[in-house]
């Protein structure tokens, strides 16, 4: 695998470093959304959801508010499971409703979450390699800033966006009626309204950002120290980001448990979510996991490809 420091960033264009994120976030997304849907289908068997009522839904990239319709009988989380556990859930959906259930509900979330984490990325290690120029190379205040300051933007961004989508899937409007909606609500409140919820989210997401980089970028050097490689390798990658992932979710589980979600002040909300630090870390840590290390490929990819392309023109 090619370098990923410096040298890498050089190598790479700002394109190739956001199809890199975008791959990355499409394979995280599809490993972890299954363990998230038969999560949500072992809640609905034992507190059933009602209208109004909304849950939390995590692809591994962001956490999307999802409301219940009353109206929608057939919706996937509502489906009679009668299950006894995660494993017996994931036997029994997969063999009554076929495997693409086990996806359900992932593609309006890939909407948000795809941009979200392209920006997050891309930003990132632009950042990093302006920072890298002023700071040093070497200055370890380098993740904590890049990755703090690109978290904030790629969330200050996504957030009116999210909160427009979560309004229109419970009002079920039209892009007039939201429009009017949402021109409205600016009216009587500013458009300041359209971040509601931004702060908690902020809270969360920029403190575990800053936490997840400095370890990543730390254990990544320790590790390529250890096994005499100035290569990280997919699995240094992989063992960085799962590491780094744990620690910066148990250090940030209090922001985790005290964020709520101001954006659905419109309706009748009771979010269920298990705020305990082993659900938590059984989400995160695959998730940074994956994502990290499939982002890392990706660049490694491109990477050797400017290479050749270079010495072949």
């Amino acid at each position: 695998m090619a370098e990923m420091n410096d040298s890498n960033l050089d190598k790479t264009t700002v394109i190739q470093q956001a199809i890199a994120s975008c791959c990355g976030a499409i394979i995280t997304s599809l490993f972890v959304t299954p363990l998230d849907v038969i999560k949500t289908r072992l809640q609905a068997q034992s507190n059933p959801f009602s209208k109004g009522k909304c849950f939390v839904y995590s692809n591994g990239l962001m956490d999307h508010i999802c409301v219940c319709d009353n109206g929608d009988s057939k919706a996937w989380y509502k489906k009679p499971g009668h299950f006894k556990g995660m494993l017996d859930a994931f036997v029994k959906i997969t063999q009554r409703e076929g495997v693409k259930s086990l996806w359900s509900g992932l593609p309006p979330t890939l909407i948000m979450a795809l941009p979200t984490t392209v920006i997050y990325f891309t930003c990132y290690d632009q950042l990093s390699e302006a920072l890298k120029s002023r700071l040093g190379k070497d200055d370890e205040h380098i993740p904590v800033l890049a990755g703090s300051l690109s978290r904030f933007g790629s969330v200050t961004i996504v957030s009116p966006l999210e909160l427009i989508r979560t309004r229109m899937q419970y009002r079920k409007f039209s892009y007039k009626q939201l429009y009017l909606c949402v021109s409205s609500k600016v009216a009587s409140d500013g458009w300041l309204s359209l971040w509601r919820g931004w702060s908690s989210t902020v809270l969360r997401d920029v403190p575990f950002s800053a936490i997840y980089w400095y370890n990543y970028e730390h254990f990544k050097k320790i590790l390529c120290k250890e096994l005499g490689t100035r290569e990280p390798t997919f699995f240094i990658a992989f063992a960085s980001g799962a590491a780094s992932g744990s620690i910066a979710s148990v250090i940030t589980l209090p922001f985790d448990v005290v964020k709520t979600h101001r954006q659905t002040d419109l309706w009748e909300c009771e979010t269920l979510k298990s705020a305990g630090i082993i659900p938590r870390l059984f989400k995160v840590a695959p998730a940074c996991a994956i994502m990290i290390s499939t982002y890392e490929y990706g660049k490694s990819f491109f990477s050797h490809l400017n290479e050749k392309m270079s010495q072949h023109p």
